[in-house]
């Protein structure tokens, strides 16, 4: 219980970090920084604070991912992971 405990928080954190790392992004950069992708059809334009929230939530989640699939792998007693 301990253990899931600790994850949990850990999870917590870098949910939130995550969060607040892409909320200041968004705030602090314009709307018109960014770069633009040109393909056949046309371009299309994305902006950096777009990209710095998707960044922030893709870490989060493969944090999480790595974190519940680590404490699974111990639950069922498959190698030391401490």
């Amino acid at each position: 219980m301990d253990q899931t405990i600790q994850l949990a928080f850990r999870i917590a954190i870098v949910w939130a970090g995550g969060f607040l790392l892409a909320v200041a992004v968004r705030a602090l950069l314009p709307d018109q920084a960014g770069f633009t992708v040109r393909g056949h059809e046309g371009a299309l334009f994305i902006s950096f604070s777009r990209v710095g929230f998707w960044t922030c939530l893709l870490a989060a989640l493969t944090v999480t991912a790595l974190v519940v699939g680590r404490a699974a792998l111990a639950d069922i007693g498959w190698g030391n992971f401490r």
